[in-house]
């Protein structure tokens, strides 16, 4: 089932950042960091992002603490699966790339 997903590079580095349970904005921040400042989320694009995995079930929501406004998520291991599973293929892509053109770069 999860075999044919491809993830867009937004919602693969969300998954990576919800390794470890996190509300959004430390989302946004891990997903920064982890790709060298080139993703950066708007909170709109996050959100919405996140109630679509939570819906596919590839994140939870945990529970609110009393008081607090933050929701913090976690992958599922379902969504783990499908993150593996979209390593694996970049792997492939990329694996694929170095045979055809032997490791060098043109120019």
């Amino acid at each position: 089932m999860y075999e044919n997903i491809v993830l867009t590079e937004s919602t693969y580095y969300i998954l990576l950042a919800l390794f470890c349970p996190q509300h959004g904005y430390g989302i946004m921040q891990q997903v920064e960091e982890l790709s060298k400042g080139r993703v950066r989320l708007a909170a709109g694009t996050l959100y919405g992002a996140l109630n679509s995995m939570v819906e596919k079930k590839w994140i939870i929501q945990l529970p609110v603490e009393d008081g607090s406004r933050k929701k913090n998520y976690r992958i599922t291991e379902f969504g783990l699966r499908v993150l593996t599973n979209e390593i694996e293929r970049l792997r492939e892509l990329v694996s694929n790339g170095d045979a055809v053109i032997g490791g060098k770069k043109n120019g």
